[in-house]
C-alpha cells in the first residue's frame, strides 16, 4: 500500500509518498532529473521483503511540490530532514540515482547526527570539478541542454519546454527514440516494456504540470553545492557503470577520490540506468548493515 503526505517546509509544500513496514528503518529516496515521486515495481518488492520503509518526494518544482527558486543541491539536506520529523523518523538512510546523487550526498554531508548511510547511483560531480571535463563523453542531448543552461534561464526553458513535449508525446514504447542520444547498449536493452512504461509514467508526473524543477535542478548543479565533499563523515555507498551516457563513468570516478571512506563500485558492464535497476538489491542489503 502506497501512503500520500503533504509536508510543509518554510511555506513549501513537498508531494511524499511511503511504502512499506511503517516501523521498518527508513530510506528516503531522492529521484532523478527529471523525475517524480513515483516508484518502480521492483524497488517496492524488494523494500517489502526486506520490511524496510522507503519514502519519495517531488523535489521542489516537480509533480506536487511547490518550486523553490534559486534552491542548492543543499536544500535537499533540510527537506528530506522535515519530512522525517514529519513522519517521526528519527534516524534514515538515503540513496539517490543520476541527478539524485548529489542530493544524497548532501544528506550525507549535512545530517551526520541523523543520517546513518547513503547510496548515489550514477551521480554527477560538481561542475566546477578540478581536474574533470565534465561534458566529456554525455550524449548530444545532455551537451545541448546544459549549454542551455549556462546561456540562461530563458534559454533553458525554451530547450525543457521541447525536451518535454517531445518526451511527454512519445508513447512510452517509443521512449527510447526520445533519449537515443543517451542510451548505450546495455540501457537500450532495458527501456522497454514495463519499465519503459513506468519511466514514461514517472517523467510525466513530475514535468507535466511544471518546469520549475528541471529548471532548478540543473542550475543547482551547475551552482556551488553548498557543502563540500571532504566534510562527509557518514558511510557512502557508490556506484557507477563505464557504458553511462547520461552522466559518463569519469563523474564517478572523480567522486570516488574525494569522498572520505567510500565503497566505490565502478563497473565496466552497466549503463546509466541498468546500475539503478540491477543493484537495488545490493543497495539495500548495504543500507540496512548501517541501522
Amino acid at each position: 500500500m502506497t501512503r500520500e503526505h503533504r509536508v510543509s517546509v518554510d511555506g513549501r509544500a513537498l508531494s511524499v509518498v511511503e511504502v512499506g513496514n511503517e516501523n521498518g528503518p527508513a530510506v528516503a529516496l531522492c529521484h532523478g532529473t527529471p523525475g517524480s515521486r513515483l516508484l518502480w515495481r521492483e524497488l517496492i518488492e524488494d523494500v517489502e521483503e526486506r520490511g524496510m520503509r522507503l519514502l519519495s518526494y517531488d523535489r521542489p518544482g516537480y509533480g506536487g511540490s511547490d518550486p523553490h527558486p534559486g534552491r542548492k543541491v543543499a536544500d535537499a539536506a533540510g527537506d528530506i530532514a522535515a519530512i522525517a520529523d514529519e513522519l517521526g523518523i528519527e534516524q534514515l538512510a538515503v540513496e539517490g540515482g543520476s541527478g539524485g546523487g548529489p542530493h544524497a550526498l548532501a544528506c550525507a554531508a549535512l545530517l551526520p547526527d541523523r543520517v546513518v548511510a547513503v547510496a548515489s547511483l550514477a551521480g554527477v560531480a560538481p561542475y566546477a570539478a578540478d581536474s574533470l571535463d565534465w561534458l566529456d563523453g554525455m550524449g548530444q542531448d545532455n551537451l545541448d541542454e546544459f549549454a542551455a543552461t549556462v546561456a540562461g534561464p530563458e534559454e533553458l526553458e525554451r530547450y525543457l519546454r521541447a525536451q518535454a513535449d517531445r518526451m511527454l508525446s512519445a508513447e512510452p514504447d517509443a521512449i527510447a527514440e526520445a533519449l537515443r542520444s543517451l542510451l548505450s547498449p546495455p540501457d537500450l536493452a532495458v527501456l522497454t516494456g514495463e519499465f519503459a512504461e513506468y519511466l514514461h509514467e514517472a517523467t510525466k508526473v513530475g514535468i507535466q504540470e511544471q518546469l520549475d524543477g528541471w529548471i532548478e535542478d540543473d542550475f543547482a548543479f551547475l551552482d556551488p553545492w553548498g557543502f563540500e565533499l571532504g566534510d562527509i563523515r557518514v558511510p557512502v555507498q557508490l556506484w557507477h557503470g563505464a557504458q553511462d551516457r547520461f552522466v559518463p563513468i569519469a563523474h564517478g570516478r572523480w567522486l570516488a577520490e574525494r569522498i572520505p571512506g567510500v565503497d566505490a563500485h565502478l563497473t565496466d558492464e552497466d549503463g546509466h540506468l541498468t546500475i539503478q535497476l540491477g543493484r537495488i538489491r545490493e543497495v539495500h542489503a548495504w543500507l540496512l548493515e548501517h541501522f
